[in-house]
């Protein structure tokens, strides 16, 4: 287990946390140059459709482009929605269930071709002919989806993307009016590829891009590098800016000790993985300069297996979630500086949060201490004690201790324990297959896009449990039909009355939380490591650091 952050290091990073990053200032004078990152392992296919890592949705922002984008820009500007691929952003017609999108002219792909309405038309079936992980909880909403959700190999979306070459158009019809249906275009699910790309996972395999970088080598075992594509051109510096370096060299293997040495000593420039604690202090005193920590909207969680024994048992998993030492757990991932606890799944501050924990000693709106009594009594009242239980968990610093922590309070209640660590390259599909038998494992989530629904309906609809597929992001296997009802009625009203819907999803957020579908950990904040050499370094509140924004001298 790792050092716990002494309140001293807690200070000295509160203090960094404060400074505001670099002004976003277009200078020619810093572009060029190799900018290196580091990672312990890749993040699996490079696939934009399946890919679901903050890890690669960080690089795929300057890879990939949608129909719709979200700005590139420092803080919550990120969040804003801006016309990409398309023109303009079209008026819905049809009571709010048609919209008819221009296709910009002269965007190629890094292999020279043109992009046209073919590729947008075939993109958007290929989500599903590939089994993209959000084909059923974004993309269900056009029309022609449920055919394809059954046939994925003979998806047409007929009726629901209709190309108009001549017009240079591309028209979505979908079956009710949907609030986030330009969040859900603007992400790389929905990336917008040449049309002859193989309708299935390319794993290893990069696709063609449009933004400034493609991908020209990848080995998911030594690194990945990204040059400059070169029939890019800007079509809108609000949506797809140039960038600074020429190359950007993406190294996997290194330890999270090693990647922080290696930044200290000028050898690598930014580190994905977080700073095992016993670092913290030398990196906020002797490197402050270098730290940037910024606020999220994200959790760490617990998905139980609720199809699976002990925790098919409803007070198997409430026992855990009762046992569970949040105020341990935070300092673990670094201390209160960097976390906080959580007992649901909405963070605080997002829309349709309202402060709830029924898992603690005193129940109410606030975790304040674990109730062991309680738990060890709801393991002897499930008659679960003395299973065995397996907890997957990423290969890493954090997340093993996390891990190791998790055994011994399974242990305490009276299970048979153990942790078994695997790759972050693999784990996170791993724990979504169900073939897998995974009981309990240790995962993240990081919006999307700010929605309540992105959370639960994402996380807990019943749309996205696929049983035997790796994505299958409803990791927990929760497909409780009335709480599934109250989330598509959210999702209607929202087009309408977004207060009364958030209202809606404070009541789905209980409900989840209830039924102990997971337990949640608490809520990060995201520490950025960074060189001396690396300047202009921006944080966006939608995909975090901006990558090819950064320059180095």
């Amino acid at each position: 287990m790792k050092k716990l952050l002494m309140a001293g290091v807690a200070s000295a990073l509160l203090a960094v946390g404060a400074m505001s990053p670099a002004s976003a200032e277009y200078m020619k004078e810093h572009r060029g140059g190799t900018m290196r990152i580091l990672a312990h392992a890749a993040a699996g296919t490079v696939d934009p459709h399946i890919n679901y890592t903050l890890q690669y949705w960080q690089v795929f922002q300057s890879l990939y482009d949608g129909l719709i984008g979200f700005q590139k820009a420092p803080g919550a500007e990120g969040f804003v929605k801006v016309p990409n691929i398309a023109e303009a952003f079209p008026e819905p017609t049809n009571d709010g269930k048609t919209y008819v999108f221009k296709i910009r002219k002269g965007i190629k792909f890094s292999n020279g071709k043109e992009l046209g309405v073919k590729d947008v038309v075939a993109s958007l079936q290929r989500i599903f002919k590939v089994s993209s992980p959000t084909a059923g909880g974004f993309y269900s909403v056009i029309v022609g989806a449920d055919k394809c959700l059954k046939d994925a190999a003979n998806c047409t979306l007929e009726g629901g993307v209709i190309g108009d070459e001549a017009a240079g158009t591309v028209t979505i019809n979908l079956v009710r009016a949907d609030a986030e249906i330009f969040d859900k275009l603007a992400l790389p699910h929905a990336a917008i590829v040449p049309a002859d790309s193989p309708m299935t996972d390319v794993g290893s395999n990069p696709l063609p891009s449009t933004g400034p970088y493609m991908i020209s080598a990848y080995d998911p075992n030594k690194g990945m590098t990204l040059t400059r594509n070169p029939n890019f051109k800007v079509w809108s510096e609000q949506a797809q800016p140039d960038g600074y370096p020429d190359v950007v060299q993406y190294d996997f293997g290194p330890t999270e000790e090693a990647q922080v040495t290696a930044i200290q000593n000028g050898e690598a420039d930014w580190m994905f993985d977080e700073a095992p604690a016993d670092r913290l202090a030398e990196m906020g005193t002797k490197n402050k300069d270098q730290v940037h920590v910024t606020p999220l909207t994200a959790w760490w969680y617990l998905p139980f297996n609720n199809n699976l024994a002990p925790f098919d048992n409803i007070k198997a998993r409430q026992a855990v979630n009762f046992a569970l030492d949040r105020k341990a757990l935070v300092n673990l991932f670094g201390g209160p500086v960097l976390a906080a606890p959580v007992c649901q799944v909405l963070p605080p501050g997002f829309p349709g949060h309202v402060d709830y924990c029924p898992y603690t000693k005193d129940p109410g709106a606030k975790w304040s201490a674990p109730d062991m009594e309680k738990a060890k009594q709801l393991v002897e009242e499930s008659g679960t004690k003395g299973q065995k239980v397996s907890i997957v968990v990423e290969d890493k610093a954090v997340a093993k201790s996390i891990g190791v922590y998790l055994q011994s309070v399974l242990t305490e209640i009276g299970y048979v324990a153990d942790v078994k660590p695997i790759s972050p390259n693999i784990q996170f599909t791993y724990i979504q297959n169900t073939n897998n038998k995974v009981q309990l494992s240790v995962t993240q989530w990081y919006q999307d896009y700010p929605a309540a629904s992105d959370f639960l309906n994402i996380l807990f609809g019943c749309a996205s449990f696929t049983p035997g597929s790796d994505s299958s992001i409803n990791i927990a296997g929760y497909c409780n039909k009335e709480v599934d009802a109250k989330m598509q009625a959210a999702l209607a009203l929202g087009v309408t009355d977004q207060e009364g819907a958030n209202k809606l999803w404070a009541e789905v957020d209980k409900a989840v939380t209830d039924d102990s579908a997971a337990a949640a950990l608490f809520t990060p904040k995201h520490l950025d490591f960074v060189s001396k050499r690396l300047g202009n370094f921006q944080f966006n509140s939608q995909y975090y650091w901006m990558v090819t924004q950064s320059w180095v001298q």
